[in-house]
């Protein structure tokens, strides 16, 4: 594993101490489940907030990335932004921030995210990446509007092979100000993922920085799917650090960016419509930034493709 020391797990667990230390400043809750499971609700059944947002995104990525809300470009949309960086990116945003694992359970559903998924080692990913680990305690990030049960807890516990009691699981709902900030700061993490589906050396890459727009809190979870993808798909930009040759970035480039899936161009709302739902009949390459710059550390060169969509993303103002 690339990051000494600490496991990822480990790093979130801190984390997550010192977000749980002052509930009432972050607007959460904290609980345990039967078993000892602890719970932090980031926006379920209690208020969350930005800055709680904010530290749900760098625990996400293990704390390995720091997330920033900034002044947006008012190109794109009058509201503000949000920012990652991480010299860690394959650690960071792969291994832990990608939202890998579907938690089900009876009528439970939620997406999973976070480094139980190293723990977990369940996905085909992690035989290309690495970084999987055998920690002690598991930290979880739930994407859905109900909180957990105690089964849902124990299923993951014995997934990741530690006790109930080492287990935390932050939760908030998509349409949420902590859940909007979370999701919006996986503009790097979609990047990262697209360029390992499309075969490019991950070891080649150094750094990372990402930004993307914070859109309206929409009314409901269907609703913020479709902005918080709208942000990324169309107004998102990412600079990567990488140590390449410049013919195989010159090839490669223009097959990152959104723009060069066939779904392209409409919001993700009505793509998601036009597919009844279905998430696996979109196409693939539709899922990373608008724009994806790179940074040859070899050649000093700057390689840079895509194309921003602000009419898109001003329907979030109709």
């Amino acid at each position: 594993m690339p990051v000494a020391s600490l496991s990822l797990n480990d790093r979130a667990w801190q984390r997550a101490d010192l977000l749980a230390a002052e509930p009432l400043r972050y607007n959460l809750h904290v609980a345990r489940l039967p078993g000892g499971a602890r719970l932090i609700d980031c926006g379920v059944q209690v208020a969350g907030g930005l800055e709680a947002g904010r530290q749900l995104a760098e625990i996400c990525l293990s704390g390995l990335g720091t997330v920033s809300i900034v002044p947006g470009e008012r190109q794109l949309w009058a509201g503000p932004a949000v920012t990652v960086h991480t010299d860690q990116p394959v650690a960071a945003c792969l291994a832990s921030q990608y939202a890998g694992w579907q938690v089900t359970c009876e009528k439970y559903f939620a997406m999973g995210s976070g480094p139980m998924r190293a723990a977990a080692n369940r996905e085909p990913l992690f035989k290309d990446i690495g970084n999987t680990e055998a920690p002690q305690q598991v930290v979880g990030i739930l994407e859905t509007n109900q909180l957990p049960t105690a089964a849902i807890t124990g299923q993951i516990a014995e997934a990741c092979r530690v006790a109930p009691d080492k287990v935390t699981l932050l939760c908030a709902p998509t349409a949420s100000l902590a859940g909007t900030m979370q999701v919006v700061a996986r503009s790097l993490e979609t990047a990262l993922h697209k360029l390992h589906e499309l075969k490019f050396d991950l070891t080649k890459i150094v750094s990372g920085f990402g930004v993307a727009p914070l859109p309206p809190i929409a009314k409901d979870d269907l609703d913020a799917i479709g902005r918080t993808n709208d942000a990324i798909l169309y107004g998102g930009e990412v600079t990567i650090w990488v140590r390449a040759s410049d013919d195989e970035l010159a090839t490669l480039g223009p097959q990152v960016p959104s723009s060069s899936s066939r779904d392209f161009g409409e919001p993700f709302g009505k793509i998601f419509e036009r597919y009844s739902g279905d998430f696996y009949k979109i196409d693939p390459f539709l899922f990373s930034p608008a724009v994806i710059n790179f940074v040859n550390l070899t050649s000093g060169k700057l390689h840079r493709f895509g194309q921003f969509r602000p009419d898109v993303l001003q329907q979030w103002l109709t």
